[in-house]
């Protein structure tokens, strides 16, 4: 029958899949990841894989973790008939050779056996005949003969350090009677059937055996190589010592009893012991170096063994019937006279996270489990000792009764098949089943919260097996549709009601073996490698759903005098398989049905994807040859395929409605098939994601950290999964049938859809890029992993060391390291002379997005530049260099630095001008598509304002990206410049062709339009002293390069004398300016000065015509003209205050720093007048002032005139201040005048008449005049004025003696104009008036001696205007 016409068989889910089923026509795939990496998608679907590695570490509780918990006791148990339900399966039976019966050669012959799983071996002794069988093999026999007595106890134990040769891994300890034997044994391992290794042995006499009068019973060894055993006659703990050689306080080898105590343990026995309580089982706990012992009264001892030659007896646990029968009251199980330990299993500190360490199994099934108490100073009775540092006592936790409904291995045998059993349920056995009740077990076994435990049968010559395995679909969290309440047969003693824990369930079963069992032993398997795994979250070791797809079936032996039998642990996937099978045989689909309500719709997802696609672990038996995927038969796989697309539903959409609000939200709800494919997905790289892929190794070289065998097998999976939904891509698609429901369905659900598909889609990404990922590894490590990380510079060495493999396929730091790893690889091939194209072919097509078609064009440029370096043809060479330069370019998205930096020094050593220059520029535009270094670069001089900083919390983040943006350009930059700079020394050095190239790459340079580098070349060349050179090239970008801000000096220097070589004038003035009037430089004064003096310059030389604007370029003159004039003022201040400063006695720290100010910047005259000029009392400043700024004010000015002549003639006697007047006066005229603003001629002439008539002794009639003269004044100004006063007959004025006086010093001054005039033909003479003057002044003349000397002086002046005019 078809399945895919079936699925109405489904009970329950037929609403969910009368939509689903397949179509004839496929929908189209889900689209393809771009070319381009995309590690935010592959990291993405990374966190979905570590998501599931969390599921799967919370969903089965380590079972140790149930027991622990209440209740204290529980009897919970599934049994299922010989169906695909029940727990374990005998896969074969290896018969003991026919060669070894030949040993039997009388029918009194002693004969012991056991399994030595070490060595893959079962031992077999015949009397004193010793022989090892290889099982594995099945007819290989190894024998040792040469001691005389009976072998009773023969087990393999670790050598001790340093005693034998390295060869020697393994001791045979050979029990007799009355010695004890060490042998010598060495393991290889050598190829062995179906497709696994075997170990080939060797045995080596050690000659160390020791004489014993007590037959030992039971022997066990630790992992330093002591060996511990129980005699039978005394019970007494006994220890074979053994050492390298014979010493002074020690035989080389000696029997200890450590059961007695001094020197008696050394001695030998002479009476025998008490055998009220004897020892009859040891056993050695490895991982936390504990000792047990068991009693015939099953009594519990815990031994910590100390230093050499002694142990440390710290625990004795006894009454434990009473302590079993307090958890458990009332079973009937705990009857007195059943209570029998029968053998102590140790449960590994690594198999639990709990601090349960010791399981006890009593001959009728009720098992003991013991956990560490608290702390080290509590203890379970009064007969404990103080436990050793390290070591804790122990308690009795939980009792495990033994599985009262049993079905008989007859029945067990009986097949059936119950059409529609509960969720979970019991299988309801045929009328008048058979129960089978365990009393008798003798040997057991206990491996991962498994127990095989083997009684007689009820037939002679057969054996019963009780096997025990948690069933994970009662303990687990499994996301099961129903959840059912099961009555458990046999309620948990002690259980308290509503308990939240479900109790432990165990699937039961009881098989019948041919022989009586001798013995019992896990399968040795290939060493996990979740160990090595600490970064993802670990699962329950008896979370088979987790480790099913990884490792193999865990696997049984049971030695018996008739063979080996091998039991295989079903897993999940077993079930699974045998019920597609059954489906696709008979039609029926209801186990489908069933298997899915019991492990949940996401974990039968993705069991059916591994069946459909197949699996390296998919055999219950062996694994199959490392990297050979088992599949299933076509018609199988595609009822697995249907089912997985039936059983999947749809993915479905959440809504979240936000309370109070009217807005909703939701999320996609995905389908089985997606949860089963990232489920799936997420167990096959289990044992590698989180693994770091190196370690340090011998020789300082790093090895590998992960198995080349465990990544190929990892790999084999994930291809087989790839390819299945490649050729499958509708199967993550609704079909044909449902697209009219999918149009007419919400836009939610749409979305559900939409989301799934984008998730597949990156899964399906991260698994292409994964499988690709374990090929580049195992490709690195045939090329020596080791020597190739040792190859690379120290910051990628210290990547590769902390990378995981997850960060290998996922993450940047993964795709940095694999870039650097491959150049070594290529440039190893290339100097072996090996063609790139070998090389590359073998990494696109094993790992392409490590190698991508990008890589290949670097590889190639690569080669061709070393065909350049072997050429001998010019032409040639430039052909190969330029090819190279070509691939570079198309390449150079993934160029890194370090490498683009190697390729220009290749270029520069071959004196390629071209590719030094443009390749860098090239990749520097490469690296800043986005132009974030160029905003960065533009607006970086810019200081972000605090409101603009504070408007978008992003910026910092932007600003933080086009910082990096430019750092790689600049990077670039500099290697152009370098370049020019190595050139430039070649050409000094080599002569007329390396000047050719140096040319060159300067023509280069400046030809390329990035303004970014031609600003940092700019920059470059001003450093070295080139500026003059620059400025008279005047290259396209240079004017913009000294505008960008930040500006400085030198740049603003170089802008101004640009404009003026650039015929610029008007413009450089405007720099000019504004360099002197800047306030962020530390300019002085001077240099102000003298750019503002340039600025005026400059600005006069701009021609009027010029630029369109004569009107601005005028106002512009006269503005520089006034602040050049302000700015001379400030320098008066400046030096006037500066010698104040310095003076001794000046120590005002406030004068000084105004005196500082004045260098610092330029100051309006405002400013200079009310800071410094008024405060100061700098009345020539003031003067200088007011002639600046023109700034009328007669009241202002006379005033200051007014304290000039009163501070001047101060304190000193009126001859001295005559001169002094003169001297003071005369400056300040020849500086003012005409300046009305600064020197008032008519108030100054007032007061210097005013001084002469108040001191007419000392100053001569010509004093007034003539310092007026000196001031610069004309004749024909000074005149008028002293007229006036002479006619004004107003105070002073009015008196006969100011009258004369006056006269007398017109006389002096008309005399001297008539003089100048005779001299100068310019100077213009009023002759007719002076003559009219004169008559008045000789007829007003007073008479008297006095006077006589004016009036000679008016009567030559009148001769002189008559003769000569």
């Amino acid at each position: 029958m078809s399945f895919a016409h079936s699925t109405s068989a489904y009970p329950g889910l037929q609403a969910s899949t009368s939509s689903y089923g397949f179509s004839t026509r496929q929908n189209p795939p889900p689209p393809k990841p771009a070319p381009s990496l995309d590690l935010p998608a592959l990291q993405s679907a990374s966190r979905v894989l570590q998501e599931q590695f969390v599921k799967d570490a919370q969903t089965i509780p380590d079972t140790c973790e149930i027991l622990t918990a209440p209740p204290q006791s529980s009897a919970s148990y599934s049994v299922f008939p010989d169906d695909y339900r029940v727990p374990f399966q005998k896969k074969r039976m290896i018969p003991i050779p026919d060669s070894l019966f030949q040993y039997y050669d009388s029918t009194e012959v002693v004969s012991h056996m056991g399994i030595l799983s070490e060595l893959e071996r079962a031992w077999i002794a015949i009397d004193h005949k010793l022989f090892l069988w290889d099982y594995v093999d099945g007819q290989e026999l190894s024998s040792f003969m040469d001691q005389p007595d009976v072998i009773t106890h023969v087990i393999v134990v670790k050598p001790k350090p340093g005693v034998f040769v390295d060869e020697i891994n393994h001791l045979l300890v050979l029990c007799t009677p009355l010695t004890i034997v060490l042998l010598g044994v060495s393991t290889v391992d050598v190829p062995g059937p179906n497709h696994r290794t075997r170990k080939e042995i060797k045995l080596f006499a050690t000659d160390i055996s020791v004489s014993c009068d007590v037959e030992m019973v039971d022997v066990t060894g630790t992992d330093d190589g002591r060996i511990f055993m129980a005699g039978s006659q005394d019970g007494g703990l006994y220890e074979l010592h053994y050492q390298e050689k014979e010493g002074w306080f020690g035989r080389r080898v000696q029997l200890i009893n450590h059961s007695v105590a001094g020197v008696q343990s050394f001695l030998p026995r002479f009476t025998s012991g008490s055998s009220e309580d004897r020892i009859v089982a040891v056993v050695a706990d490895r991982t936390r170096n504990i000792i047990y012992t068991l009693t015939s009264n099953s009594v519990i001892s815990l031994y910590a063994p100390t230093r050499d030659k002694t142990v440390h007896l710290y625990q004795k646990l006894t009454g434990l019937y009473s302590k079993a029968q307090d958890k458990a009251p009332g079973s009937p199980a705990l009857a007195p006279g059943r209570f029998q330990i029968a053998a102590l299993h140790v449960i590994p500190a690594d198999e639990t996270q709990t601090s349960l360490q010791l399981m006890a199994i009593t001959a009728n099934g009720i098992r003991l489990y013991f956990a560490a108490t608290p702390s080290p100073g509590s203890y379970y009775s009064g007969s404990s000792n103080e436990a050793p540092r390290g070591h804790r006592s122990i308690v009795l936790v939980h009792v495990r009764l033994p599985p009262p409904n049993l079905l008989h291995p007859d029945e067990q045998s009986n097949p059936y098949h119950p059409r529609v059993p509960g969720y979970n349920g019991h299988a309801q056995p045929p009328s008048n089943p058979r129960p089978y009740i365990v009393s008798t077990l003798e040997n057991s076994i206990y491996s991962a919260g498994m127990v095989l435990a083997a009684q007689p049968g009820d037939v002679e010559g057969t054996d019963f097996l009780l096997c025990l395995s948690p069933d994970l679909t009662r303990i687990g969290t499994l996301g099961q549709a129903v959840v059912q309440q099961v009555q458990y047969p046999g309620a948990p003693y002690g259980a308290p009601s509503g308990a939240q824990r479900p109790p432990l369930t165990e699937r039961a079963a009881m098989l019948a073996i041919p022989g009586r069992t001798w013995g019992m032993a896990a399968v040795v398997r290939p060493k996990t490698p979740y160990s090595a795994n600490p970064g993802a979250p670990v699962p329950a070791v008896t979370n088979e759903l987790a480790l099913q797809f990884s490792e193999s079936p865990r696997q049984f032996m049971v030695l018996t005098n008739a063979g080996v039998t091998i039991l295989a642990k079903r897993r999940a996937l077993d079930w699974l398989r045998d019920v597609i099978e059954e489906v696709q045989a008979e039609g029926n689909v209801q186990p489908i049905v069933q298997f899915r309500d019991s492990f949940g719709r996401d974990q039968t997802c993705a069991m059916l994807l591994a069946l459909a696609s197949g699996n390296t672990f998919l055999d219950l038996g062996d694994q199959s040859g490392i990297g050979t995927i088992t599949t299933l038969s076509a018609e199988v796989a595609n009822v697995a395929k249907q089912a997985f697309y039936d059983c999947g539903e749809r993915p479905m959409w959440a809504e979240r409605m936000a309370f109070g609000t009217g807005d909703a939200s939701g999320t996609a709800l995905f389908s089985g098939r997606r949860q089963g494919f990232a489920l799936y997905f997420a167990r096959l790289v289990w044992p590698i994601w989180k693994t770091k892929l190196i370690k340090p190794g011998p020789l300082g070289l790093h090895v590998t950290n992960i198995s080349e065998d465990t990544l190929f097998t990892v790999q084999k999976n994930l291809f087989a999964l790839k390819e299945f939904l490649e050729k499958n891509p509708h199967l993550f698609h609704s079909a044909t049938g449902d697209y009219a429901g999918a149009r007419a369905a919400p836009a939610s659900d749409q979305e559900a859809w939409k989301v799934e598909q984008s998730s597949v889609a990156q899964l399906q990404a991260l698994l292409a890029r994964t499988i690709e990922g374990a090929a580049f590894f195992l490709l690195l490590n045939d090329h020596r992993i080791g020597e190739l990380i040792a190859q690379t510079d120290s910051d990628t060495q210290k990547l590769i060391t902390a990378l995981t493999f997850e960060e290998l396929v996922t993450g940047q730091n993964g795709v940095t390291a694999s870039r650097a790893l491959v150049n070594v690889v290529i440039d190893q091939q290339i100097g072996q002379q090996i063609a790139v194209d070998t090389i590359s072919d073998v990494l696109q097509s094993r790992c392409g997005s490590f190698c991508s078609t990008d890589d290949v064009m670097l590889y190639k440029a690569k080669e061709n530049i070393r065909r350049a370096v072997e050429s001998r043809n010019p032409a040639e060479r430039q052909n190969h260099l330029g090819e190279s330069l070509r691939l570079f370019m198309k390449g150079a998205r993934i160029l890194d630095f370090e490498k683009l930096r190697e390729v220009v020094g290749e270029y520069q050593q071959l004196d390629y001008a071209k590719g030094a220059v443009e390749l860098p520029l090239h990749c520097a535009e490469t690296a800043d598509t986005d132009r974030l270094g160029q905003e960065f670069w533009r607006t970086s001089a810019v200081p972000p304002t605090s409101e603009s900083a504070s408007q978008s919390v992003g910026a910092g983040a932007v600003v933080h990206a086009g910082n990096a943006a430019w750092d790689r350009r600049a990077r670039c930059y500099d290697l152009v410049l370098d370049s020019l700079q190595v050139f430039e020394g070649k050409a000094a050095s080599q002569g007329e062709g390396a000047e050719r190239v140096r040319a060159h790459a300067y023509e280069l340079a400046f030809a390329s339009s990035d303004e970014m580098f031609h600003s940092r070349l700019y920059d470059w060349l001003i450093s070295r002293g080139l500026a003059d050179e620059l400025l008279e090239m005047r290259p396209a970008y240079l004017e913009a390069h000294l505008q960008r801000e930040p500006t400085s000096v030198d740049k603003l220097q170089l802008l101004w004398q640009f404009y003026v070589k650039d015929g610029q004038p008007l413009k450089a003035a405007e720099v000019l300016g504004a360099l002197a009037e800047s306030a962020e430089f530390p300019l002085p004064l001077s240099r102000r000065i003298e750019y503002l003096t340039l600025a005026v310059g400059n600005a006069k030389s701009h021609p009027v015509a010029v630029g369109g604007r004569p009107q601005s370029a005028i106002d512009f003159l006269t503005e520089l003209e006034e602040k050049l004039e302000v700015s001379q003022v400030q320098l008066e201040i400046y030096n006037t205050l500066a010698a104040r400063a310095q003076a001794p006695n000046a120590d005002d720290p406030d004068f000084r720093a105004k005196v500082e100010l004045l260098e610092r910047g330029l100051f309006s005259v405002t400013e200079l007048y009310q800071v410094y000029a008024d405060p100061y009392d700098l009345h020539t400043i003031k003067l200088l002032i007011l002639h600046v700024s023109q700034h009328h004010d007669d009241r202002l000015v006379n005033d200051i005139w007014t304290r000039v002549f009163d501070e001047t003639v101060q304190g000193v006697s009126p001859a001295e201040a005559v001169d002094r007047i003169q001297g003071t006066v005369v400056p300040l005229g020849q500086r003012f005048y005409p300046s009305d603003a600064a020197f008032p001629f008519s108030f100054v002439a007032t007061l210097l008449v005013n001084y002469q008539l108040a001191h007419a002794d000392v100053a001569p009639p010509g004093w007034v005049p003539r310092i007026l003269i000196q001031c610069g004044v004309p004749y024909a100004h000074i005149w008028p004025a002293l007229n006036k006063m002479y006619e004004s007959q107003v105070p002073p004025f009015n008196t006969q003696p100011a009258v004369q006086t006056l006269s007398g010093a017109i006389c002096i001054l008309l005399q001297d104009w008539l003089d100048v005039a005779k001299r100068s033909p310019t100077e213009v003479l009023p002759v007719d008036k002076i003559d009219t003057s004169v008559e008045m002044y000789l007829r007003e003349l007073a008479p008297g001696e006095e006077h006589q000397v004016t009036r000679s002086g008016y009567e030559r002046i009148r001769r002189e205007l008559r003769r000569n005019w």
